[in-house]
C-alpha cells in the first residue's frame, strides 16, 4: 500500500512538473477563489441554518409554554380525558409538532401522542420516563430546549415544567420538526455550491492538459536554450514551427543569442585589455595586497607584499595562506581570518613589527569580500602598508615635542623663581642681589628666546618652503661672522681667524643662511675651545679631479677649532636635534638645534655637512658648495629634498684640526 502511495505521489509530481508557470499559476488562483468561494457559500448556508435553529428554538419555546398554560388546569384535576382531546386538537392543527408527552413530577410518562402511555402498556407492557436535570421542573419554570438528529431530520426538543396555582405537576415535551423551507433551500444552496465547485476543477484540469499538450514541449526547449546561453555556448539556436506570442519568444531567443554571440567576439579583446590593466594596477601600488577565498588559499598576491614578506621565490598556490605568513604575523592574524571567513567581522585592522626579512613595521587590514547581496563572504582581502618611517616620524616628532618641554621649562622655571623671590623678597635684598637676580633671568630669557628661535629656524628649514640661492661671494659672509664673533674670542683670549684663497668664484647659495651656517658653526668653536685655543675659518677650490663628473666645481669650507673635541660615539648623533655634548660633560649651555640647523642648511644647498674630530685635538666641520654659473640660474629655486653632495668620505684625509 505505502508503495502505491509512493507511486501515485511520484506520478502527480512528475505530472505537476509538465505544467508550465502559467498554468501552475491559473491553476493556483482557480484554487483560491473556488475555495474562497465555497467558503463563503458555506458560511451562509450554516449561517442560514443556525438563524432556523435558533427561530425553531424559539417557536418551540413560545409553543410550549402556550400548550401549557392550557393543559396545566386539566393535569390539575386529573381529567387525562380533556387532556388527551384538546392534545389531539393542538397536534391535529399543528403540523411542525412531530410529538408531545406529558410526565408527572416522578418523570414517568402517562400520557404521549402519537402514542399513549396504555396503548404502550397493552401491547408492550414498557413504561418510560423522561431523564432530566434532577430538580430541573421544581425549580424554574423557564423551559428547556435542545436539538438533537434523528433519521427522519433534526428535531427541536422543548420541556416545560407544568405549575399551577404554584404547584409543581410535572413536564411536557414537544418535538418539533425543523422548517421545510429552509432546510430545503439550504440542501439546494449546498448541492448548487458542490456542483459549481466541482466544474471549475474539471475545466481547470481540462485546461492544464490541453496547455501541458500545446505549450509544454516549446517551453521546455526554451529552458534548455537559455541554460546553454547561461553556460556560455552563444551559438544556441531553437527552431519550431510556432505562431502567435509564442513565435515571437522564440524569435527574440534567437535574435538575443545572435547579438550576445557577436557581442562576445567583439569585446573579449577588450575586457582582456582591462584584466590587464587592473593586474598591472594591482602589482604596481605602493601598498601590498593580497586576496584570499573562504578556504586561506592565495588567489593573488601583488610583488610589493612579496617584497614585505620575503616571497619573491616563494610558491604560494598550495597550502594554507597562514602557513607562509611571518610567525608574528601569523598570530595576530589567524584568529581574526577565521572570523571574518565566518562573516562575524567585515573589517579590521592591526599593527605588527617583522624581523625578517629586514627590521620594519607593518599595518595590516583585513576587509571581507562580500557577493553582490552583500550576504555571503567571498573573500578576504589583505592590504599591507609598510609604516616603518611613519613610525619613526611619529617617535622622532613626539621626542622633538619632548625635548622641546623640556628646554623651554627649564629657563620658564628659573625665570619665575628669580621674579617670585625679588617680588615677596626685594626689599630685604642687596642692590648686589637684586642686580645679580635680575642679570640671571635676563639670561634665562635671552636663552629661552634663542631656543625659540633655533626651534622656528628649524621648523621653517624641514618645511616645503622654498629659498631662493643666488650668487653669493663666499668672503662676505665669511668675514662678517669674524667681525661678529671677533670681541667674544678676545674676551675668551681665543684666536679666530681666517684662510681663504684669492679670487675665489661666487658660489651658489643664500646670503642669509649661509650666515647662520657660519654663525652656528663658530659659536660652538668658541664654547668648547679653552682659552689659549684657536677657530679657523677656511675656504678654497676643489681641484677638479675630486668633482663629480658632469658637475661644476666647488668650493669647500672648513670651521675647525682646538677644543674638546667630540667622542666617536657622539659624531653619529651629533646633528640630531637637541643632541649637546655637554649632555655628556654637564659643563656648557646650548639647545642642541644649532647643528641641526647648519645639517638642513647644507642639504638646502644641496650638498652635505661633514666633521673630522678627536678628543682633547679639535673639531673641524666642512661642506662643499657648488660655484654658481649663469646657466645654473634654473636651480635657483630649490624645494626640501636631500642630497649627496660633492664632499665625500675620502676627503676627511686632508682635514685635520689646524694647530
Amino acid at each position: 500500500m505505502i508503495e502505491l502511495l509512493k507511486k501515485i505521489r511520484e506520478l502527480i509530481v512528475r505530472w505537476w512538473g509538465d505544467f508550465t508557470l502559467q498554468t501552475r499559476l491559473m491553476a493556483g488562483a482557480t484554487l483560491m477563489v473556488s475555495l474562497i468561494m465555497s467558503g463563503l457559500t458555506f458560511w451562509a448556508v450554516n449561517t442560514i441554518q443556525q438563524d432556523a435553529r435558533l427561530n425553531d428554538t424559539r417557536f418551540g419555546s413560545d409553543l410550549g409554554l402556550l400548550l401549557a398554560a392550557n393543559v396545566a388546569p386539566l393535569v390539575s384535576e386529573n381529567n387525562r380525558t380533556e387532556l388527551a382531546r384538546f392534545s389531539y386538537s393542538f397536534y391535529q392543527s399543528t403540523s411542525s409538532v412531530r410529538y408531545m408527552l406529558y410526565a408527572d413530577e416522578d418523570g414517568s410518562i402517562f400520557f404521549g401522542i402519537p402514542f399513549s402511555e396504555a396503548a404502550v402498556q397493552n401491547s408492550l407492557t414498557l413504561r418510560r420516563r423522561m431523564q432530566l436535570p434532577e430538580d430541573y421542573a421544581r425549580n424554574t419554570d423557564k423551559p428547556m430546549v435542545r436539538q438533537h438528529l434523528t433519521p427522519a431530520g433534526e428535531v427541536t426538543d422543548v420541556f416545560v415544567p407544568l405549575n399551577y396555582n404554584g404547584k409543581h405537576l410535572g413536564v411536557l415535551a414537544l418535538g418539533i420538526n425543523p422548517n421545510p423551507t429552509v432546510v430545503a433551500s439550504s440542501h439546494l444552496t449546498r448541492d448548487v455550491t458542490i456542483a459549481v465547485f466541482v466544474s471549475i476543477w474539471v475545466m481547470v484540469i481540462l485546461g492544464a492538459v490541453f496547455n501541458a499538450l500545446t505549450i509544454t514541449q516549446p517551453i521546455k526547449e526554451l529552458l534548455v536554450g537559455v541554460k546553454n546561453i547561461a553556460a556560455g555556448n552563444f551559438r544556441q539556436r531553437i527552431d519550431l514551427p510556432l505562431g502567435g506570442e509564442l513565435g515571437e519568444l522564440i524569435y527574440s531567443f534567437n535574435d538575443m543569442a545572435e547579438r550576445l554571440e557577436r557581442y562576445e567576439e567583439q569585446n573579449i579583446e577588450e575586457l582582456t585589455a582591462e584584466k590587464a590593466k587592473l593586474e598591472t594596477l594591482v602589482s604596481t601600488i605602493a601598498d601590498g595586497a593580497i586576496l584570499l577565498d573562504t578556504s586561506m588559499n592565495v588567489v593573488l598576491v601583488n610583488p610589493t607584499a612579496r617584497r614585505i614578506f620575503g616571497w619573491e621565490s616563494r610558491e604560494l598556490s598550495q597550502g594554507n595562506a597562514l602557513e607562509h605568513l611571518p610567525s608574528e604575523v601569523r598570530v595576530q592574524l589567524t584568529r581574526p581570518l577565521f572570523q571574518a571567513v565566518a562573516g562575524q567581522s567585515e573589517g579590521m585592522e592591526f599593527r605588527v613589527s617583522l624581523h625578517e626579512p629586514s627590521i620594519r613595521t607593518i599595518r595590516i587590514l583585513l576587509n571581507t569580500v562580500l557577493d553582490q547581496a552583500r550576504e555571503n563572504v567571498k573573500g578576504i582581502a589583505i592590504t599591507v602598508q609598510d609604516i616603518t618611517r611613519e613610525v619613526a616620524l611619529n617617535e622622532a616628532k613626539a621626542q622633538f615635542i619632548s625635548n622641546v618641554s623640556h628646554e623651554l621649562r627649564t629657563p620658564l622655571f628659573n625665570i619665575k623663581s628669580f621674579i617670585e623671590t625679588l617680588h615677596e623678597y626685594g626689599e630685604d635684598l642687596s642692590d648686589h642681589e637684586r642686580q645679580e637676580f635680575l642679570e640671571t633671568a635676563n639670561h634665562e630669557t635671552d636663552r629661552l628666546t634663542r631656543l625659540v628661535n633655533d626651534v622656528l629656524d628649524l621648523s621653517r628649514l624641514e618645511s616645503n618652503r622654498q629659498y631662493q640661492l643666488t650668487s653669493v661671494e663666499i668672503v662676505q659672509p665669511i668675514e662678517q661672522i669674524l667681525r661678529t664673533y671677533q670681541l667674544n674670542a678676545r674676551d675668551k683670549q681665543i684666536e679666530l681667524r681666517h684662510e681663504i684663497e684669492p679670487d675665489l668664484p661666487p658660489v651658489l647659495g643664500n646670503y642669509d643662511l649661509l650666515l647662520q651656517v657660519f654663525g652656528n658653526l663658530v659659536g660652538n668653536a668658541l664654547k668648547f675651545t679653552q682659552a689659549g685655543g684657536k677657530v679657523l675659518l677656511r675656504a678654497y677650490s676643489l681641484p677638479c679631479i675630486e668633482a663629480e663628473p658632469g658637475r661644476s666645481s666647488s668650493i669647500r669650507i672648513e670651521v675647525s677649532d682646538t677644543g674638546i673635541g667630540i667622542a666617536p660615539e657622539d659624531q653619529q648623533a651629533i646633528f640630531d636635534r637637541f643632541f649637546r655634548v655637554e649632555n655628556r660633560v654637564h659643563t656648557l649651555e646650548g639647545t642642541g638645534l644649532g647643528l641641526s640647523i647648519v645639517k638642513n642648511i647644507i642639504e638646502k644647498h644641496s650638498s652635505q655637512v661633514h666633521l673630522v674630530s678627536e678628543v682633547g685635538v679639535g673639531t673641524t666641520f666642512w661642506f662643499d658648495l657648488i660655484v654658481y654659473m649663469p646657466e645654473s640660474s634654473p636651480m635657483s629655486h630649490v624645494s626640501e629634498q636631500l642630497s649627496e653632495g660633492t664632499g665625500k668620505a675620502g676627503d676627511a684625509i686632508a682635514l685635520t684640526p689646524s694647530p
